[in-house]
């Protein structure tokens, strides 16, 4: 192979047509054009930096819709230097991105046949987050730096100290692994080991669940537990003010501007068969719907006195009568019909409907944990709810997901993206690589590009080898976006 030119000198400055080459770029770029032309990177490339006025702060810690990610990359063609401009440091950070997947290795060799090369870049939405539930198996935090590293190269997250759309499930009733210093033994009483447990510094978005998928907290305050499946006994006021200074106390070592607290598969029949919540509720007169709201708006109320926004399931809307801030944000995932009645009732949202993005549950349509074998119950003979195991190529309805499907025009403005969940009921850092990536970079693309009808075009490029463009690929380029992603950090979590 040889090459016709170089490229040296990278300039940054801040202030459904696809060449088959382009289809290596995760998420695909608003606008591009390329060229025919080989370049590669001459051994004295550098990046000349001119940033007139740096801003103090940094973008990542703006509030979602106010960030600027927006960015312009050229590379031309006669080998003089490219330029890429942006108005943040965000933006910078997604073109650099942009610029590294357009370059190929050929030995040591790195080389693009695309140039010249134009890209003006945005996403369609600011929130293109990644969950991950650590409570029920511990991940070392190299790991979840790993996976932090992964979702920069798919554009869901920015490898910054601040990273606030990574959404860390930190407790459940399996775990609390969360040091926290003012209750320094929900950690000691409550993680798997003293080794497995994560550090005010390790954490940067983090999800309290409560009051359901709690019980783990019966280990240091068995008091606070209506019943030791995982339900707090929040119409209790001991354990509304614990809670509420729980997540206060948490909240003041987050950078982020926003702070979940769950809310999800509260158990009204543990509640109704727990004398201490009973004899609250009769002393008071209040419903148990009244105390869950009290409860919100305590904890809630601890929050927004930290300048936190409060990030809900979404059955604290669709099956409790719940006071919710105008600024809180609800979490669609039971089914992705459910959006409708959130917009309705004017709550702005997180799409990650189950039926689409988990990426492990029986609910799913993309259904990776099938083939796994039975995780609930005691039969060491039966199978998972949704065996046989789907792959890749039948999991392609993640790709057909609309976040303004069922919305009016109106509503379109609530939504604000999307997430991709790994709940770790059979997963583990012994195999999130080859479970995450690249499933979750299927809702960085949607939640990106915002276009349907090109991602679906994507797609059937990406699985098969006959793509309607000229000059198709010679194979399926989800193999390609494996190898660059998944390979390297599975190797790397060997070393």
């Amino acid at each position: 192979m040889t090459f016709s030119r170089y490229v040296c000198i990278l300039a940054l400055v801040t202030g459904c047509f696809l060449p088959s080459g382009f289809l290596a770029l995760w998420p695909i770029p608003t606008t591009h054009e390329t060229g025919m032309t080989a370049l590669k990177i001459c051994p004295a490339f550098s990046c000349d930096v001119q940033i007139e006025d740096a801003p103090a702060d940094l973008q990542a810690t703006k509030l979602l819709g106010y960030r600027s990610e927006e960015y312009a990359l050229t590379i031309p063609a006669d080998g003089s230097a490219a330029t890429l401009t942006a108005n943040s440091s965000l933006g910078l950070s997604e073109g650099l991105t942009t610029f590294n997947q357009l370059f190929y290795y050929y030995g040591d060799v790195p080389y693009t046949l695309l140039a010249p090369i134009a890209i003006t870049d945005s996403p369609a939405y600011p929130f293109r987050g990644l969950a991950l539930d650590t409570p029920r198996n511990y991940y070392p935090v190299i790991d979840i730096l790993r996976t932090w590293d992964a979702m920069n190269w798919v554009k869901v997250g920015v490898f910054l100290m601040y990273v606030n759309i990574f959404h860390w499930h930190i407790t459940d009733t399996e775990s609390v692994s969360l040091e926290v210093a003012q209750y320094p033994e929900l950690a000691i009483n409550g993680a798997y080991s003293p080794q497995e447990v994560y550090t005010e510094s390790d954490v940067q978005y983090i999800e309290i669940d409560a009051p359901g998928h709690t019980g783990i907290i019966a280990a240091t305050c068995p008091e606070y537990i209506a019943c030791l499946d995982g339900e707090l006994g929040f119409a209790l006021p001991k354990v509304m003010n614990f809670i509420a200074s729980l997540v206060s106390d948490v909240a003041k070592t987050l950078p982020s501007n926003y702070s979940s607290t769950g809310g999800d598969e509260v158990n009204a029949t543990c509640c109704s068969n727990d004398y201490p919540t009973q004899q609250q509720l009769n002393s008071t007169g209040m419903t148990l719907n009244g105390a869950l709201d009290a409860f919100t708006r305590t904890t809630h109320g601890a929050l927004i006195a930290e300048v936190k926004t409060p990030v809900v399931w979404e059955d604290m809307v669709l099956n409790w009568n719940i006071t919710l801030s105008n600024e809180a944000i609800v979490i669609i995932w039971m089914s992705s019909a459910d959006a409708i009645t959130v917009a309705e009732r004017g709550f702005r949202i997180f799409q990650a409907p189950s039926d689409y993005f988990y990426l492990i549950s029986s609910r799913s349509l993309l259904r990776n944990d099938c083939g796994a074998g039975e995780w609930l119950g005691n039969d060491p003979t039966g199978n998972s709810w949704c065996d046989p195991f789907n792959t890749w190529s039948t999991a392609s309805i993640a790709y057909t997901f609309d976040p303004l499907a069922i919305l009016t025009e109106a509503q379109y403005k609530l939504v604000l993206g999307g997430e991709q969940i790994l709940w770790s009921e059979q997963s583990g850092p012994q195999n999130i690589y080859p479970i995450m990536w690249p499933h979750a970079a299927s809702s960085a693309e949607i939640f990106w590009s915002g276009n349907q009808r090109d991602i679906c075009l994507m797609l059937f490029c990406r699985l098969t080898c006959h793509c309607p463009y000229p000059s198709a690929p010679a194979c399926p380029w989800f193999s390609d976006k494996k190898y660059r992603v998944a390979v390297p950090l599975a190797h790397r979590a060997m070393e």
